[in-house]
């Protein structure tokens, strides 16, 4: 069982990656995401998840200055976006996150979406950056499992992370499975479903038990199945609130009940019909 929340998951290159992050999708440029990342930290998260499509990359860089926290307890993730794949365009958008950030390297460097026919190109150049350190670990978010096969027929390096859309609606166990046998780890990205399951009576009878909300059960859940899972909220108090899940633990029927909840119901879009 987790202790804290600074406990790490290994991906298969050796980096340790924190189980639980700080998500900032839809989180304001400017004094939101300063301050958001801030109470993150200071609530004990280490990872934080950016993407330069997200367009806050700015305020997260500050924030980390102002937290003065050693650089090398912190994981950065942040991702390329559709536009800017291809090699030489990764490349670019790459060095423009990184100056962004105001950092040297970056923790975790993820390909957005799989552009079809332009994705293996842009796995290059993130190879390239893993090779050069710049990039201390490489991933990508939101390949389906023959997307993943394809990538991986022409890698040098295989993805260490996918972070895909999962929540108890959307279970992904084809997903999952695939990256558990090829040792990839999942990791969850809206995985409080943008606070829709936040009512679901089956999810508040099982924190009831416990004295946990909805949220605190579905982040167990992410964990007690080995997934990284990233929450958002600019809320302190729900900031503070989605980092306590350290003094509970979810039975095996929680779990089983949990899972049952899958509907292959997605908030966000659907990687194959994906508009580009």
């Amino acid at each position: 069982m987790m202790k804290t929340i600074q406990e790490t998951i290994q991906l298969h290159n050796g980096v340790k990656m924190p189980r639980l992050g700080f998500g900032v999708f839809k989180v304001e440029e400017g004094s939101e995401v300063v301050e958001s990342v801030k109470t993150a930290l200071e609530a004990g998260y280490r990872s934080i998840d950016t993407a330069a499509i997200y367009r806050n990359e700015e305020g997260v860089g500050k924030a980390i200055q102002e937290a003065n926290i050693p650089r090398e307890e912190l994981f950065i993730t942040t991702k390329v976006w559709n536009k800017d794949q291809g090699y030489e365009s990764t490349m670019k958008a790459f060095e423009d996150s990184l100056e962004k950030l105001g950092l040297d390297y970056v923790d975790l460097y993820l390909i957005h979406w799989p552009v079809e026919g332009k994705y293996k190109d842009t796995w290059r150049a993130i190879e390239n950056l893993y090779e050069s350190g710049k990039a201390r670990a490489i991933g990508v978010c939101n390949f389906n499992v023959h997307h993943l096969k394809d990538l991986m027929e022409d890698a040098d390096v295989k993805p260490m992370v996918n972070q895909i859309e999962l929540h108890p609606k959307l279970t992904q166990r084809e997903v999952r499975t695939f990256c558990r046998d090829n040792n990839i780890v999942v990791e969850a990205w809206s995985p409080l479903m943008h606070g829709k399951l936040l009512e679901h009576p089956v999810l508040k009878e099982i924190g009831d038990k416990y004295n946990k909300t909805p949220a605190q059960v579905i982040l167990k859940w992410d964990l007690q199945h080995d997934i990284v899972t990233i929450p958002k909220s600019v809320n302190p108090s729900r900031i503070r609130e989605n980092a306590s899940l350290f003094d509970f633990s979810l039975t095996n029927e929680d779990m089983q009940a949990i899972d049952q909840l899958n509907e292959n119901e997605r908030f966000g879009p659907d990687p194959d019909h994906f508009d580009f």
